[in-house]
């Protein structure tokens, strides 16, 4: 009987159909898993976007008052107010009015205001400052916020570091408008270097470049203290690296480590706290345009809250919201490809 030592080999029965291995599940492309989250971050993100934009309308709600009563012309009767609350949609719920206006939003359509303009006219002026504005803080304060926070993480607990720390601290306290109109009074009124109000051009853009100057250091001031904190603090813990430590023991020049491996592990850190700093930089961008007379959107947000206007306000807040979002996209964009990166 040959067995299994006989030198011949003994056939076997074929499998049947269910012996057979499971099939391994095709692995998913890391491109399509990179896609997937960024895709449903964008969705969490929109429907933050949305809750946010019913309870402005909610908000507005709540006011004493009406656009209707707030913009009636004097001497009008109670039955011309019913007319024109009938006619600005005021005598339907408020779920109703909000839906409405959504169902126009993703086609651009940000409704008509209380005063029978379109909001997406009313907006496309003033608009373009603001971005200019925020987006010309936004450059100033990650400049001067990443070269303070590495000038002070070089020589940790030394002189420079303790200064700009402090400073920092004491900085990022001050309010915009606190901070504005330090600005007015020392380079406005004191010396005359710089003008304290802005003029337009036939287009409604600021006359000139030196105009800019003062409402944009009033934005980034504060968030240039934010952000050094920010960078100083991302440094130091990435200085406890185990990949950092071995790049100084291993005797590599100082400047190579920080470019190489301190500042690229600190990237993450940095891209969120400047991302997170563009809302702010557009919520004082009000302030600061009233304070310089500036031809943002902060006038027609003002006028809006007068006028117990939601569509406006609605739409100042998506079309701020959008460009925080892309921001805030943007930085996770570079948090992925920072860590992804590191080795």
């Amino acid at each position: 009987m040959a067995g299994p030592l006989s030198g011949t080999a003994t056939r076997r029965p074929a499998a049947g159909p269910e012996a057979k291995p499971p099939r391994p599940a095709r692995a998913v492309p890391a491109g399509a898993r990179r896609l997937g989250g960024l895709l449903a971050l964008l969705a969490r993100r929109a429907l933050l976007l949305a809750v946010l934009l019913a309870a402005v309308f909610a908000a507005v709600e709540l006011l004493p008052g009406d656009a209707a009563n707030a913009t009636s012309e004097r001497g009008e009767s109670a039955a011309d107010l019913a007319r024109r609350r009938e006619l600005l949609g005021l005598d339907r719920p408020v779920a109703g009015r909000f839906a409405d206006w959504m169902t126009g939003l993703p086609s651009g359509d940000l409704g008509t205001s209380a005063r029978g303009e379109s909001v997406a006219d009313l907006l496309s002026r003033p608009f373009p400052n603001t971005l200019l504005l925020g987006g010309l803080a936004l450059l100033v304060t990650l400049a001067v916020s990443v070269a303070l926070g590495c000038w002070a993480a070089l020589k940790p607990g030394g002189g420079v570091d303790r200064a700009v720390s402090a400073t920092a601290t004491g900085v990022l306290a001050l309010p915009e408008f606190v901070v504005a109109v330090a600005l007015v009074l020392v380079f406005a009124l004191w010396t005359g270097w710089l003008p304290a109000v802005t003029l337009t051009d036939a287009d409604g853009s600021p006359a000139s470049w030196q105009m800019l100057v003062l409402p944009v250091l009033a934005l980034a001031i504060p968030q240039i203290g934010w952000n050094t904190r920010i960078v100083r603090a991302a440094l130091a813990d990435e200085a406890k690296a185990p990949h950092v430590e071995t790049a100084v023991i291993d005797g590599l020049p100082r400047h190579r480590v920080f470019t190489h491996h301190l500042l690229p592990g600190a990237l993450p850190t940095i891209a969120a706290g400047i991302a997170t700093s563009t809302g702010m930089l557009l919520g004082g961008a009000v302030v600061v345009e009233t304070i310089f007379n500036y031809p943002g959107i902060g006038s027609v947000l003002a006028g809006a809250v007068t006028d117990r206007d939601s569509p406006v306000i609605a739409g100042v807040v998506a079309v701020t919201g959008a460009v925080i979002t892309g921001v805030l996209l943007l930085a996770d964009l570079v948090r992925a490809r920072a860590s992804g990166g590191r080795t």
